[in-house]
């Protein structure tokens, strides 16, 4: 491998397109392999608000996961799996693509400011955060009704409506089309980019985490003097702080989006507001939906401060692990992506 590093290195830069597949891909694998963490940290998320009396303890990573394997089995782990891997493959995608390209754009307009011959400096902190947003921004407009879609899968249609009678309980289609479907007809074609605004506040988390990772990996190879390339170890650590950091400043529009998103708000509005469809009846389509704002509102008044960081150790636990596999996997697949290109190069080059 070492003897394949330096032409690879030498060849060429990777391209916006081989950036972004080599992000998509570890985003991928790294979201496969904690995938029912996923599932309990999304239950817990919509779940905590409408759980009158609930004991804290049965809003634990562990026990959410117990208790989906005892009501669905091990399939529950991996309920709306396929939707959420194409959520992510299509998210990471585009971010990286568009956070590639901007960034690349931008370094290349500041070089041509410089002498010739000069190295461009290392971009500010609050560049790479700008910069982050915007590659969010784009990705986010053009990916979320698959993750409206896969919210839904994964909180389950028995669990949206548990506040109902269970008089039918017939079998129901949750398919990725049947649910897109029913998400159409409740609320029309506008109901697949439920959550957009808190979406859009939220392109600040992956800014902040890799606006902070990219940061720290230019101090760490400063200080170090190392080959232009971390450990896995230290991109594991850096990924896992960078995730941390960023999870615990926009916790409270995480939560508020996934409720959103799988219409938990709605029955709490309702509920609220002594509307029909409340904790005994059906949610109608037409009623008020709770906006991210509204919903924050009313969870600081109901249960306080700690309301709105309700399930975040779990979501920090998910996050956390997927983000720093993603930056480790992520790392190789620009290595092996690197050395696609140059055999490609050469085989393409011959007479």
């Amino acid at each position: 491998m070492s003897t394949l590093s330096k032409p690879v290195k030498q060849a060429q830069q990777l391209t916006p397109f081989a950036s972004a597949l080599a992000g998509a891909l570890g985003a991928c694998f790294s979201n496969a392999v904690v995938y029912p963490l996923d599932v309990a940290k999304t239950r817990i998320q919509v779940t905590s608000s409408a759980a009158r009396g609930k004991r804290k303890d049965d809003l634990s990573m562990l026990s959410m996961l117990l208790q989906i394997f005892k009501q669905e089995g091990i399939n529950g782990w991996y309920r709306g799996f396929a939707a959420t891997m194409l959520n992510t493959f299509s998210m990471q995608y585009a971010y990286f693509f568009f956070y590639s390209f901007i960034r690349s754009s931008y370094i290349k307009r500041i070089t041509l400011k410089l002498p010739p011959g000069s190295k461009p400096p290392a971009l500010s902190t609050a560049a790479e955060l700008s910069l982050g947003a915007a590659a969010g921004a784009l990705s986010q407009i053009f990916t979320i009704p698959v993750s409206v879609i896969a919210t839904r899968q994964q909180v389950g249609r028995s669990v949206r409506n548990s506040s109902q009678s269970s008089e039918d309980e017939r079998p129901v289609d949750e398919s990725l089309l049947a649910v897109a479907r029913e998400i159409v007809r409740e609320d029309g074609v506008t109901g697949l980019w439920l959550g957009i605004k808190p979406g859009m506040v939220l392109t600040v988390n992956p800014a902040i985490t890799y606006g902070v990772y990219e940061r720290l990996k230019s101090l760490l190879l400063l200080a170090s003097a190392a080959n232009g390339k971390l450990t896995p170890g230290t991109s594991f650590l850096l990924g896992a702080f960078s995730k941390t950091l960023a999870t615990i400043v926009t916790y409270p529009y995480i939560m508020a989006k996934v409720r959103i998103q799988a219409r938990s708000s709605d029955t709490d509005t309702l509920e609220n507001e002594g509307l029909p469809g409340g904790r005994n009846g059906n949610t109608d389509s037409k009623a008020k939906q709770a906006g991210a704002l509204g919903l924050l509102l009313r969870v600081l008044r109901k249960e306080g401060f700690v309301g709105w960081y309700q399930g975040m150790s779990a979501q920090i636990i998910k996050a956390v692990l997927s983000q720093a596999l993603l930056f480790v996997s992520k790392e190789q697949f620009e290595h092996w992506a690197l050395a696609i290109m140059v055999l490609f190069t050469k085989f393409t080059s011959r007479p």
